[in-house]
């Protein structure tokens, strides 16, 4: 947390825009609402997110939460009403946002573009929640005219809202953005994709890897086809290397009692291995570097509430959790993360309450 002080003026009353006035307004700090939609300002307001604009405000910092076609017209539009505020957006591209506002001639110098890397797949000021930036990247994008003031004052904003700060240039974010965010989005769609037409019996087989990789599938679509055509040339240069190595792996099915295939596949898998070890976990460190504890909880009421408590009252620190469930078991998995020291106290003392360890 930091001591992050000043108004601050909210545009767009979405799930992110809702989400930074919740964890704001939490700490007492000044948050007024606009929107061109009534609706959507009323129930975030109604939600604690802030308040209803006045003709006196005169807010430190603007945060733009409207779609990626909007935003740079909107961030123009902030610039030239409050000459003394600094703005940024909450947009997943940003080089096609600076080039527009450039080209739109807006004062720059009070424009630090910035990204949070947290969402969900539900839209909406209903989906908003006050902790969905902790320990989250937020990456800042400066310009070449960004006053230091300026980066200095987003910055504060991401800490105060326990996230954690990545400076790129807006070019390097978006090629990044392609490749762990906007190409994930479109193999878990074409996945999904895949069930339409399926024979239902052979859905209800699904277990947890199908949930994982399709859930975000649920994300609005319209947002999603802005997303990909601000960034369509970063994203189709990643999407060509997977179509390589998709190919690669039909081959290797088109062959698989030969040697070449069958070394293709290992190939395939061993490279997802490594790959997922590079994906950082909390405080950006991988997973690896946890100790994976897994326990076996009934399915009813409470459970989950109850490991969690005790888990507090032994007093260790979970550093990931996930939670893997079937709806045909009578039991749910839940998976402890601990830094390794600590694995062998918490197995025994979980074993000592009675909880069942996998």
């Amino acid at each position: 947390m930091t001591n992050f002080t000043g108004e601050v003026r909210i545009v767009g009353a979405g799930l992110l825009g809702t989400s930074i006035g919740l964890a704001l307004t939490k700490q007492g700090i000044d948050v007024a609402i606009a929107s061109k939609s009534p609706k959507s300002v009323d129930l975030a307001i109604s939600y604690g997110a802030g308040r209803a604009v006045r003709e006196d405000d005169s807010p430190k910092l603007i945060v733009v939460c409207v779609p990626p076609q909007l935003t740079a017209q909107i961030v123009a539009e902030e610039l030239i009403a409050f000459p003394d505020a600094i703005v940024t957006d909450v947009a997943s591209v940003k080089a096609g946002i600076l080039e527009e506002l450039e080209r739109l001639a807006a004062p720059t110098d009070r424009y630090v573009g910035s990204h949070p890397m947290a969402g969900r797949e539900r839209g909406g000021a209903i989906a908003g929640r006050a902790d969905l930036f902790v320990g989250r990247p937020w990456v800042i994008t400066p310009n070449s005219k960004s006053s230091p003031a300026g980066i200095k004052v987003v910055a504060e904003l991401a800490q105060a809202l326990e996230a954690y700060v990545i400076t790129v240039s807006p070019k390097d974010h978006d090629r990044a953005v392609a490749l762990v965010s906007h190409v994930p989005q479109l193999v878990s769609s074409l996945l999904a994709a895949r069930l339409v037409d399926a024979n239902q019996a052979d859905v209800n087989l699904a277990g947890q890897g199908l949930r994982d990789t399709t859930r975000i599938a649920a994300s609005d679509p319209e947002l999603w086809v802005q997303i990909l055509q601000a960034n369509s040339t970063e994203v189709k240069r990643v999407l060509e290397s997977l179509a390589v190595d998709l190919g690669n792996v039909i081959d290797a099915l088109a062959d698989v009692d030969s040697e070449a295939g069958i070394a293709q596949l290992r190939k395939a898998l061993k490279d997802g291995n490594a790959g997922v070890e590079k994906i950082p976990g909390k405080h950006g460190t991988k997973h690896s570097t946890y100790a994976q504890i897994i326990v076996m909880i009934d399915d009813q009421p409470g459970e989950l509430a109850r490991l969690l408590t005790e888990v507090g009252e032994i007093g260790i620190n979970l550093e990931e959790l996930k939670l893997e469930h079937s709806p045909s078991a009578q039991i749910g998995l839940v998976e402890l993360y601990v830094v390794p020291s600590a694995e062998s106290a918490l197995i025994a003392d979980l074993q000592e309450r009675g909880w069942r360890i996998a």
